[in-house]
């Protein structure tokens, strides 16, 4: 704290006493990084800059888009199109020019992702898919870097501080130890089933008030839990996260790492067919297509012949499905129908089967189609 500006701006947490001049010295010190600069990480970037993190780093590879507006609250109807990452940090610099803000316009991956992390001592995971999840939490556990969890779906919202060790229990979890396979995840998405605005906003506030807790050492952090809130009923409950016996499956050196096939292990790529190669197919009488989402969900789709069978009731009713050469199912986003794919393809291990990647909101985008 070297000036009296410092110390108007952080007045009010500085004169709390478990925090002080020593615990905005910690911040000012500290280097966080949030990768996804969306629901989760708009408030979550937003909370530690106005808190006075001293450098923080963003990743993300995508633009603004009129659907974000509803809950990543950092960009404005005049963003749409441009880079998150970008304008994310002009705000935060605009917030608190006293901060070092860096940007990295990329998609994080299993090829970069440890030399970005490697320079910031906690990662906050604001991504939104299975695959980019399991490759942070690896690469956190390779590091040994505390991550912080959150996840949103409709009305609820969960946060956990993962490869933090407890100082009680001397126990350190991490991702894999609440999922150890990506096949024991329901795969859907806010894209698929929509959330509340709000809910990402209280999740990724609470995920910057577990990194100010880990810097300043204020508290007790979620290591070892997950806790959850409700909206609709205003419950909060958690539960403990011990050593899972399964979590085998794991990259467990740079090597390894540089190599792991996560689209594979999260059942993804390999089944994939695009909305340019799905064009020339959906008018094929041998094929089948499949949408998995509920009944009345939108987008209405009416330009091909398709059947309807919603991902909850699949394994049930795989019988009323017809067997033909090639089956191609999908939902709004992709995730649904990435899940439909993995059961469908126990029960007819010799039909090809393939997922709509990016969903029938992609396909209707790609080919200019009014949803």
């Amino acid at each position: 704290m070297n000036s009296h500006k410092d110390h108007t701006r952080y007045q009010r947490q500085i004169i709390l006493k478990e925090f002080g001049e020593t615990g905005q010295e910690k911040l000012s010190a500290a280097n966080v990084l949030v990768i996804g600069a969306g629901g989760l990480g708009c408030p979550a970037l937003q909370y530690l800059a106005a808190a006075g993190v001293g450098h923080i780093g963003i990743v993300d590879f995508d633009v603004v888009e009129l659907t974000n507006l509803q809950r990543q609250i950092l960009f404005t109807t005049n963003d749409i199109g441009r880079s998150k990452a970008e304008i994310a940090a002009k705000r935060l610099s605009e917030l608190n020019p006293e901060i070092k803000v860096q940007v990295f316009n990329l998609k994080i991956s299993n090829t970069n992702a440890l030399d970005i992390i490697k320079d910031f001592d906690i990662v906050i995971d604001g991504s939104d898919n299975f695959e980019t999840r399991y490759m942070i939490n690896d690469a956190c556990v390779l590091l040994d870097k505390p991550l912080i969890y959150g996840a949103v779906l409709r009305f609820e919202g969960q946060v956990a501080v993962f490869n933090l060790l407890d100082s009680e229990t001397q126990v350190k979890t991490n991702y894999r130890d609440l999922f150890p396979n990506a096949s024991t995840q329901f795969s859907v998405s806010c894209n698929d089933v929509g959330v509340l605005g709000v809910i990402p906003g209280i999740i990724g506030t609470m995920q910057a008030t577990e990194a100010i807790k880990i810097i300043t050492g204020i508290g007790k952090p979620l290591s070892n839990k997950l806790l959850t809130y409700n909206a609709l009923n205003n419950a909060f409950y958690d539960l403990e996260i011990v050593n899972s016996k399964e979590n085998k499956n794991y990259p467990k050196t740079k090597e390894e790492f540089l190599n792991y096939k996560y689209d594979v292990m999260c059942e993804t790529s390999s089944t994939q067919i695009s909305s340019e190669e799905f064009e020339q197919l959906r008018n094929d009488n041998n094929v089948i297509i499949l949408d998995v989402r509920e009944k009345d969900e939108l987008p209405i789709v009416n330009e091909f012949k398709h059947m309807q069978l919603p991902l909850s009731r699949l394994k049930n009713e795989l019988n009323t499905i017809p067997t033909k050469n090639k089956i191609i199912v999908f939902c709004n986003s992709g995730q649904r129908s990435s899940q439909a794919v993995i059961i469908l393809k126990e029960h007819f291990p010799l039909v090809e089967i393939q997922n709509l990647s990016g969903g029938i909101v992609k396909w209707k985008e790609t080919n200019k189609i009014a949803i």
